[in-house]
């Protein structure tokens, strides 16, 4: 443990550079340019992708509940509801009826009274939405594991 490592130091005048790749080094090229093979992913980049239902998840109606639910946030947490994982589905039928089945972090949250009324109301007022029927529901209980990554690091749990 008590042994000192030096390090040598060698001194030299010039380095050889190394050695250049030279074109007559090189293998003779075909004199025709080589066939080109066929591109497989041509077909598939041509294709369109399919059109989606509004009310199915990626449809537009969709997202724009999705979006309303991100804008309700939890009074304690500084996350929005959806991003903590507080909304357990979405289901919107042809109509533009939408159910929402949620839940609370806790059954004795202070909000449990409002937060579902809120719900409703900002999901009823997406345009398109005909109706909306919240499901307030316990199991399964909320837990932190059904928090988005994005809502961990808002909290700092990532």
């Amino acid at each position: 443990m008590n042994e000192h490592r030096q390090i040598e130091v060698e001194e030299v005048d010039a380095v050889a550079p190394p050695p250049r790749a030279r074109v007559d080094d090189a293998a003779a090229a075909p004199a025709a340019p080589a066939e080109r093979k066929r591109d497989y992913l041509a077909g598939f980049l041509a294709q369109t992708p399919a059109e989606l239902p509004a009310g199915e998840p990626g449809g537009d109606l969709y997202e724009a509940v999705v979006h309303a639910l991100k804008d309700i946030f939890d009074p304690e947490i500084p996350v929005n509801i959806y991003d903590l994982g507080l909304i357990y589905g979405v289901e919107i039928d042809g109509n533009g009826s939408a159910k929402v089945k949620m839940t609370l972090t806790t059954p004795h949250c202070p909000v449990a009274e409002s937060m579902p009324g809120e719900v409703e109301m900002r999901v009823s007022a997406v345009p398109g939405i005909r109706d909306a029927d919240v499901e307030l529901v316990w199991d399964p209980p909320w837990d932190p594991a059904k928090m988005s990554d994005e809502a961990r690091l808002e909290l700092g749990m990532l």
